[in-house]
């Protein structure tokens, strides 16, 4: 009994090994698997956005504390620096263009001051220098435009054809901004978006037919009333926020412009309510 049992056993042993193999099929399936992989790797690379490869490469040297590819990278900060910004030898002095970029733009604001001064109408503008540039403040409405008007005044005309003698001479862009106070317009202005954007026209206009600017360096916006740089209603904060400002922008890159330190020239405001 025991040896037919023993023969029974032998038996499904010897079946069990005429049955085939198939543990190969998984390191098959496995090879087929990295070969995809390789030929979508392969497909990615050779469509890839050469402005993004140098991004990337740019950002890896960067991290890894190299030097990138095109232009320099800043290791302390993680920023690229841009061919532009390096001087021959390829080093980058941020700090040293802001300076000179602000000694510029205090000359461009000292020749105005000057020239300003010589005809009486020193107290007639404010000056700000900071990272967009040098932005002259036409500030108090009543000084430039007629009430409710976009006509420019006597002393409007004699302002901005002495800041435009000075304009000529240089190439930056300039940027004409109309404001408004927060009281609501008067015919024949349905809100105040056309009363601060007639009046930026104007003297953009000025600029370009008076003063021989290019028209590709000129452009008017109006912001209404969206930017008070005074709060209140006092008769002072309303004439401070009716103002056009012309803002010589700076030719730096945005990386020295962002070092250039902020000066303010103030004037006194007469209290006067117009609109």
């Amino acid at each position: 009994m025991s040896t037919a049992r023993r023969a029974r056993g032998r038996g499904h042993e010897d079946d069990s090994h005429d049955e085939p193999d198939e543990r190969w099929a998984v390191s098959y399936a496995d090879m087929v698997t990295v070969l995809m992989c390789l030929f979508i790797v392969l497909f990615a690379v050779s469509n890839v956005d050469k402005t993004k490869f140098e991004l990337l490469a740019n950002s890896l040297a960067t991290g890894f504390g190299q030097e990138s590819t095109e232009g320099g990278a800043d290791t302390a900060e993680g920023v690229i620096v841009p061919p532009e910004l390096q001087d021959d030898d390829g080093v980058v002095d941020l700090a040293a263009r802001a300076e000179t970029e602000f000694e510029s733009l205090v000359g461009l604001r000292d020749r105005m001051s000057t020239s300003l001064a010589a005809q009486g109408l020193q107290d007639t503008v404010q000056f700000v220098i900071d990272d967009r540039g040098l932005q002259v403040g036409l500030v108090g409405a009543e000084t430039f435009f007629a009430d409710n008007s976009t006509d420019l005044s006597a002393k409007a005309d004699a302002v901005l054809d002495t800041i435009g003698d000075v304009l000529a001479t240089v190439d930056n862009q300039v940027s004409v901004e109309g404001h408004a106070d927060h009281r609501v317009s008067a015919a024949p202005f349905p809100t105040n978006w056309e009363l601060s954007g007639g009046r930026a026209t104007q003297v953009a206009r000025f600029l370009v037919e008076h003063e021989g600017l290019g028209g590709p360096r000129v452009k008017a916006t109006a912001f209404s009333d969206t930017r008070p740089i005074v709060p209140g209603d006092s008769p002072q904060a309303l004439a401070s926020n009716r103002r056009v400002d012309i803002v010589v922008e700076s030719n730096e890159e945005e990386q020295v412009r962002a070092l250039i330190p902020v000066s303010y020239t103030h004037l006194t405001l007469p209290t006067i309510c117009s609109v």
